[in-house]
């Protein structure tokens, strides 16, 4: 085998290790708008891993802390509390929305206005301890306009 099609093979193998590590894919990601002065707003998205793994930690350098929150109600009302992580399961679509399962992005550095992008990274962490950051981009929404099709 000479020298360059040792290299070329070399090229396809680690793009190959490259596709084996994306597993997980975000679609529709989008974040509240605020008013000025809101310190804190939601950021919604569709998350789906090829193999079992778990969201463990998200981040975004708008805000001064980000959180994976759950809404639910408990005794009539209607309660949010921080979560540890989520479970992604192989092939299932996990589905971040208003009134369930979210992410909390306070202590905002600045307004976030309808059309603003805002980065937002996600941390899963593989069965083997292994982690890996999806960064994506989340467009900002209209206060009012939870779905939008």
């Amino acid at each position: 085998m000479n020298t360059m099609t040792k290299m070329m093979m070399g090229l396809a193998l680690s793009g190959f290790a490259l596709l084996a590590q994306a597993q997980v894919t975000v679609s529709e990601p989008w974040v509240r708008a605020t008013v000025a002065q809101q310190k804190a707003t939601g950021a919604f998205m569709q998350i789906k891993s090829a193999k079992d793994v778990r969201l463990v930690e998200v981040r975004s350098p708008v805000a001064g802390v980000a959180e994976i929150h759950k809404m639910e109600m408990i005794n009539n009302v209607m309660k949010m509390r921080q979560v540890d992580g989520l479970d992604l399961l192989a092939g299932k679509l996990l589905e971040l929305k208003p009134g369930a399962f979210h992410i909390m992005l306070m202590d905002l550095k600045a307004q976030v206005k309808e059309g603003d992008v805002v980065p937002v990274t996600l941390v899963v962490e593989g069965k083997d301890k292994k982690r890996e950051t999806i960064e994506i981009k989340a467009t900002a929404r209209p206060l009012n306009q939870a779905v939008q099709h």
